[in-house]
């Protein structure tokens, strides 16, 4: 198995480092660089997925051409001619890792819509009979499809881990126009997604959004997209409620985390075994498989 990437290091401005991406500051652009690291809870694994940044770039930018004509976002053609010569020597660690974006000022609030009750939605379901304020229907099951999208906006809590917002509380947070604006905006991708996905014999369970702002006040989708990071996709012909179908995302190491008894959440994460890292990787190409993406991560 090759070695996965980890970290970088460009003679480039760093203008933050995430969980996963490494992103690094040309002006009024960014230079996003997906590396192989994984999370789960909020916690980095300390060995990653080779290939993963890989496959998670493709995948965005499948989903980024898919939305463009009826989602702006802030995707731009990548010439590695035209960046600084110290980082074209790099070209062969970094292409198919990097996108080009524009510079926004993000939206403090993550846009998520669920079409089945799954993860989170399902134990607040299971306390209280409703999900981030919405009452929903007595007797779900454990992936039941809900009578409609619905919209879960969620904020970082203290602790960094996400925390489910009411739609009421993001249109304290935002405003009642934006709030509204941005529900809309989700919704209509998370049908776009679900609609193209099941064709291929996936089904899209729930899936998070990211926006920006311009300057002139235009809402335009950042971030990434559909990816099995920030998405629950499960085999159609294997789904049946009562129980969670096998996911082509991370949900299996969410699963996998679950069950050592040892891991209390929280920083530093265990090492992955082998079988672990492979099981990951060959679902994230399964789903990139789906799409007619090709790809190597070699």
């Amino acid at each position: 198995m090759i070695s996965p990437l980890l970290s970088t290091s460009l003679p480039l401005p760093l203008f933050r480092k995430g969980k996963v991406r490494d992103v690094y500051d040309l002006g009024s652009e960014l230079l996003i660089v997906a590396t192989d690291r994984i999370s789960a809870f909020d916690c980095i694994m300390p060995n990653g997925i080779p290939g993963k940044g890989k496959i998670l770039t493709a995948i965005a930018h499948f989903w980024f051409d898919s939305v463009q004509s009826f989602m702006p976002h802030h995707v731009r053609p990548i010439d590695f001619d035209s960046l600084p010569i110290l980082v074209r020597q790099q070209k062969e660690i970094l292409e198919g890792r990097v996108m080009r974006v524009l510079k926004t000022e993000p939206i403090g609030v993550e846009c998520v819509v669920r079409g089945y009750l799954a993860g989170s939605a399902w134990k607040e379901y299971q306390a209280t009979g409703q999900v981030a304020g919405h009452p929903l229907p007595k007797g779900l099951l454990l992936g039941s499809r809900l009578p409609e999208p619905l919209f879960t906006p969620a904020i970082k809590a203290q602790s960094g881990h996400d925390e489910n917002i009411t739609f009421d509380h993001m249109q304290t947070l935002l405003g009642s126009s934006k709030a509204s604006r941005l529900r809309e905006k989700s919704v209509d991708l998370y049908q776009h997604g679900q609609a193209l996905i099941e064709s291929k014999g996936i089904l899209l369970a729930d899936s998070k959004f990211e926006f920006g702002e311009l300057f002139n006040g235009d809402l335009i989708l950042i971030d990434e997209v559909l990816t099995p990071d920030s998405s629950r996709y499960w085999h159609r012909n294997q789904w049946s409620p009562g129980s969670q179908p096998p996911s082509l995302d991370k949900q299996f190491l969410r699963d996998y985390l679950e069950d050592q008894a040892r891991w209390n959440k929280t920083p530093p994460a265990p090492f992955l075994p082998d079988r672990i890292v492979e099981e990951i990787q060959q679902r994230y190409i399964a789903l990139a498989e789906r799409l007619d993406i090709k790809i190597s991560i070699h």
